[in-house]
């Protein structure tokens, strides 16, 4: 068994209240999950406005399979939801 997970770090250029910020994550946390069934929460930087940070997590016993669903959820962000550029972003397989 393996366990994946990918701290997604985005910019929010254009936020300047927390509840902007929430929806915005709130947003694309409920739609990762939908979409790629994954563990998502915001794990750092909640009292930052133009920053968030997302955590995802995911489970299996194939680790290329894991990797590249971890790498989809992060390019669908990229392409979905350009109010939220990725500044940076990190997988580890344990």
């Amino acid at each position: 068994m393996f366990v994946a997970t990918c701290v997604l770090t985005l910019q929010l250029d254009g936020v300047y209240s927390l509840k902007e910020k929430r929806s915005i994550v709130k947003s694309i946390v409920a739609r990762l999950h939908r979409e790629f069934n994954l563990s998502v929460a915001e794990v750092d930087g909640q009292d930052a406005w133009g920053t968030a940070v997302i955590g995802l997590a995911a489970v299996g016993n194939d680790k290329a399979y894991l990797h590249r669903l971890l790498e989809k959820s992060v390019e669908w962000v990229e392409t979905h939801r350009p109010d939220a550029p990725v500044a940076a972003y990190a997988i580890e397989i344990l």
